[in-house]
């Protein structure tokens, strides 16, 4: 591929850390998310013409100008969608979808908690959460933060550091909770999440961006019969490749739609990766931070 942009994600600052699941050694070039253009295509690819506009996904490599993909890791990007959007895409997206539909069991009508809502994979599942029907909370750090996840479709809006989200999800449920919990933070956020959860609620396990990997008193779990429930979304393209594939063609259709759209805030050189990857360290950035490649 001619890479056009290459999308950040907080696994990248994970995994140039070394605390990443998947680690490359050393030297690597990072970088999980990516689109542009076909330039070669392997022996026994159909899928693909020399040409194509696409988007994927690697364990590694996506900062760089060109960079080799497989096949099956990349999908066809609608005309109406630009390469910046295209490089932000599958991930976030497809860790929220995956997330709400096939481990949460997202039901409409039913009242989802988005923690971290105005971040990178927040900001989706919040998209997402409205598109399937549901009623969304989100909590977030700034009135800022907290009015892009508004214009996005958030139902309702906690400012976690100056309110109690806990009681203000159970005042917002009528004592019952949340059926639904997103949690890429973790940490006290978690821990405080299962007292805010519905009877037969999910609380969904997506990431620990604040830096602190909770220890559950289960004993939450017997009690109010609720699961905690983990998202793999990079195991799917070798564990269950259809249903991940299955999910990205879905979030195209709804992106053709006009149901979703990455909220791309900044973008940046590729020279300037530093620059961008502080930007997501620091825990600055709202929406997706990309990467464009001349």
């Amino acid at each position: 591929m001619r890479v056009r942009a290459a999308g950040l994600n907080f696994a990248d600052i994970v995994q140039i850390a070394g605390n990443y699941q998947v680690k490359p050694p050393l030297p690597f070039t990072p970088g999980l998310e990516l689109a542009g253009d076909v330039l070669e295509i392997g022996e026994g690819v159909t899928d693909f013409s020399i040409g194509d506009r696409v988007a994927g996904y690697l364990d590694h490599g996506a900062m760089a100008e060109e960079c080799i993909v497989p096949a099956s890791m990349c999908f066809q990007i609608p005309d109406a969608m630009d390469y910046a959007t295209a490089s932000s895409f599958i991930i976030a997206n497809g860790t929220s979808h995956i997330a709400l539909e096939d481990r949460g069991q997202l039901k409409a009508g039913e009242t989802l908690l988005v923690h971290g809502a105005a971040g990178g994979v927040g900001l989706t599942a919040v998209q997402i959460g409205k598109r399937m029907g549901a009623t969304v909370i989100a909590t977030a750090s700034t009135p800022e933060k907290l009015a892009i996840a508004e214009a996005n479709g958030a139902d309702h809006l906690i400012n976690y550091r100056e309110q109690d989200f806990r009681t203000i999800v159970k005042e917002l449920t009528n004592g019952k909770g949340a059926d639904v919990i997103y949690d890429p933070v973790g940490g006290d956020t978690f821990l405080q999440s299962m007292r805010c959860i519905n009877w037969r609620g999910r609380l969904l396990v997506i990431g620990f961006a604040s830096g602190k990997i909770p220890q559950a008193p289960v004993n939450y779990a017997l009690v109010k019969n609720f699961s905690i429930v983990g998202v793999h979304w990079g195991a799917y393209s070798k564990v269950e490749p259809q249903v991940l594939r299955d999910s990205i063609s879905t979030l195209m259709d709804w992106y053709t739609e006009g149901s979703i759209k990455p909220f791309v805030s900044e973008t940046y050189p590729l020279e300037d990766y530093k620059t961008a990857i502080n930007q997501l360290a620091k825990r600055k950035a709202r929406g997706r931070v990309v990467l464009t490649i001349d």
